[in-house]
This record gives C-alpha cells, structure tokens and sequence, in this order.
C-alpha cells in the first residue's frame, strides 16, 4: 500500500497484528473468541469515536448502535468506558448473540448491564431510540449487495441519528482485494486465515472464509463464510449523499515506514494513490 494524499493526521484503530507465535496451541477453541482476538480491537475505536465526535460536537459521545454487533465486544468496552454511556447491539443471529450475553455482558457489573441491550433484529429495523454514533464495522454492510438494498440500510442508519449524530463505516479494497488468495497472519498458538474463495468481476460478488490453524496441530475450517459485494468508494459515497448524509469524509490509513504494513494512522483525503491493498473509514453526517 502506498501513502496517501493526506492532512490532518489523526489516529484511528489498528488492524490486528501478530504478536510473537509460539508453537503450542491457543488458550481457546471457541471461534468466537478467535476471532474477537484475531481482529477487533475496541479500545482503539472508542478512543477514535471519542475524538472525531468531539470534533464535531465538543464532547464526547454518549449513545452508539452497534449494526451487525456479533459478539458485541465494541458494545460492552463502550458502556465500560463511561458511567452514562449506553449501547445498543443489533445482529440477526441468536446463537452469537447468546454467546455475547454470556461471555461479553455477564462479565459487566449491574449498572452496565443496564446500559447495553442487546437485540436479535434487522438493522434496517432498529432506528429507535435516536443514538449519538451508529457503527457498522468489519466490513458486515458488504452483504448489501444490490444499490437499492445498500442505499435503504444508509436510510435507516440516517434516521437512527440524533441531530449532530455521525455513521461510521469501513472499507477496504484495492486490486488484491480482486484475488483468489489466502493471507495468513501468527498469532501466539493459532494462525488466522482469511481466505477469498472467488471472484465475479461482472457482479463484483465474492465469498470470503475464515479459518483457524492450531500450532499444535488441528483448527477449524470455515469457522465463518460471508457472500459480499466489494463495494468501491465512490459507489458507497454516492449512496451515503443518495440516503441523505450532506457530508462523507473519508479516513484513508497511511504506512508505516519502518514495517511497510499498515500504521494505523489515518488522514482526511480527497486523492489517494492506487495500491494493491487499503483500508479506510467513511464518516457520515447528515447534516453540513
């Protein structure tokens, strides 16, 4: 990845790295935790939030909707954060949300409990109550995969805002993400593996896997499978303007010199170089 056209250098959450890997297997079978480990890092977005909110609004956020939540992680370490912090976690699949509930929400004491809820919906039917940050990260929205469905899911994220309320949004792209390819990162005692299964340049439609190896042998196959469209930046922007956001900056992740890998360090740009790969996060608001 090449750097970008920037200014206004801010600092936005990591990708996950790979820590040193030992041979052993991992502390943990579970999928779910695997992955949480392997990818998420919610303290980094927190503090993230908390920064380009105050910008626009000169205090912190207070509310957030987490679309698509899964494990919820982001919900529990933002009502954790602060004492009137709520959260709300929206995600169609009962079983993860279970596991969420146990593992995430259980741990929390009573008064943060009461300020996480966790719900077993549609995103496109969860707009109330009004929240200060709707997210929706790790790439979930790429299930949208016609511009009529994508467009009615900005709508809906739209109407959940309160007035100065921002969306987040992440993407990544670039020409390898066009590739039949399977990328391996170390952790200690696992290897992540994701893998893109195919292709369609005239749909743009494509199936991603993630695998888990163990370092003292075995894993999970498959352990999750999505069917996406890679959606380009400017066929998402151009829909964030049709759904009604009068604004939508772009947060392009800039290199570390020293790793070549991604820095974690992200600039507003209007031009970016080409790259085999990039990330970057789109922040919406409906109002100028």
């Amino acid at each position: 990845m090449t750097r970008p056209h920037s200014a206004d250098v801010i600092r936005m959450p990591k990708r996950k790295h790979a820590r040193k890997a030992s041979q052993r297997g991992p502390e943990t079978t579970d999928r779910q935790r695997l992955y949480e480990l392997s990818v998420q890092s919610p303290e980094e977005h927190i503090r993230w939030f908390d920064e380009f909110y105050t910008a626009h609004n000169g205090h912190p956020a207070r509310s957030l909707k987490e679309d698509f939540c899964g494990t919820a992680l982001l919900s529990a370490h933002w009502v954790r954060e602060r004492p009137d912090n709520t959260a709300i976690g929206v995600d169609l699949d009962l079983e993860t949300l279970d596991w969420a509930r146990e593992h995430n929400v259980a741990p929390l004491n009573n008064d943060e409990q009461s300020r996480i809820t966790l719900l077993q919906a549609n995103v496109l039917d969860v707009t109330e109550p009004s929240v200060d940050i709707v997210a929706a990260l790790n790439f979930s929205y790429f299930g949208f995969t016609t511009r009529d469905a994508l467009r009615t899911y900005f709508e809906r994220a739209r109407a959940s805002l309160v007035p100065g309320g921002l969306f987040v949004c992440d993407m990544f792209g670039g020409w390898e993400a066009q590739m039949e390819e399977i990328e391996r990162t170390r952790y200690d005692g696992f290897t992540y593996v994701w893998e893109q299964k195919y292709f369609d340049p005239v749909s743009n439609e494509t199936e991603f896997r993630i695998h888990f190896k163990f370092h003292g042998g075995g894993g999970i196959k498959d352990a999750f499978v999505y069917n996406w469209r890679l959606w380009s930046l400017p066929e998402v922007t151009e829909l964030l303007h049709e759904a009604g956001f009068k604004t939508v900056e772009i947060q392009w992740e800039g290199i570390d010199d020293d790793t070549g890998e991604g820095s974690g360090e992200y600039s507003l740009v209007t031009k970016a170089e080409s790259a085999p790969g990039w990330i970057a996060f789109l922040v919406a608001t409906p109002e100028d």
